[in-house]
């Protein structure tokens, strides 16, 4: 399984560390946010990861050049982690998009994991990809956090129907006939597992909704709205992290929980 590092983001609420980084490099503990997420692959046997980039694509290019990438396993042989750079310099793609436009790098991979760069957990990702189902085009890790914007799932077979803002009260279900409040409301992570399959279902996507394509190729769009398109087309299901410990590390008051949270996983 391949892995997909989302690291293309310009990092706005990280600011003023951001004006001279992009959020990928973001210190904590002494080392950039993206060796955090890559080690953490690498951990459960990922060896190749996809990393996108855009703001600052140079600098994390160098970062990635000048890492050596290798750990002795328990049988003293190495093991090394592959860097494939999904170039999004000419345009800012999404998540949905940037996914599309690393195709080249994810076909041939059977299933592949993406990661939000600013995410830190104690996801066992051993554990998450067990629970995938094997018609599942994609599988997404949710847990019972509070938060204000929510996915809906079918209570009986955690099959995604929808999502809900309960700040604002807007909400989207896949069909008139189902009913928010009789749906499980999880909490997203950032961590997810596609099939490959998803690539496919991706340009259907593009073509019914008529997404404009720009000189270079890209195509714009979040994953999100892809997935609510095709929750009702094909089976994507959530999988319950209990007792998940998630830190996301887009504002700068988070620093600080994320530096303990690294030392205590340590």
């Amino acid at each position: 399984m391949k892995a997909m590092i989302f690291a293309a983001g310009l990092g706005t609420r990280l600011k003023p560390l951001t004006d001279t980084l992009p959020k990928a490099l973001v210190p904590v503990c002494g080392k950039p946010l993206i060796y955090h997420v890559a080690r953490k692959l690498q951990s459960y046997g990922i060896s190749t990861a996809v990393v996108n980039v855009h703001y600052f694509a140079d600098k994390i290019e160098e970062w990635i050049a000048g890492q050596t990438w290798t750990t002795t396993s328990p049988d003293e042989s190495d093991c090394k982690m592959l860097f494939e750079v999904s170039d999004e310099r000419s345009m800012l793609l999404e998540t949905g998009g940037a996914v599309l436009h690393a195709e080249r790098f994810l076909r041939g991979c059977g299933h592949f994991i993406i990661h939000n760069v600013d995410i830190l957990s104690n996801c066992d990702i051993e554990w998450f990809a067990s629970q995938v189902h094997d018609e599942a085009l994609a599988t997404l890790l949710v847990s019972d956090r509070k938060t204000t914007r929510y996915l809906l799932f079918s209570p009986t077979d955690m099959r995604l129907v929808g999502w809900m803002n309960t700040d604002s009260g807007d909400y989207h279900v896949i069909s008139p006939d189902i009913v928010p409040s009789n749906c499980r409301m999880m909490a997203f992570s950032g961590i997810h597992i596609l099939k490959e399959d998803v690539l496919d279902a991706m340009q259907q996507y593009v073509m019914e909704k008529g997404l404009p394509v720009d000189e270079y190729k890209g195509i714009r769009f979040p994953i999100m709205s892809f997935y609510m398109w095709a929750a009702a087309r094909y089976p994507i299901y959530g999988v319950i992290a209990h007792d998940l410990e998630f830190i996301d590390v887009g504002k700068l008051d988070a620093l600080k929980p994320a530096e303990e949270f690294i030392l205590n996983q340590k």
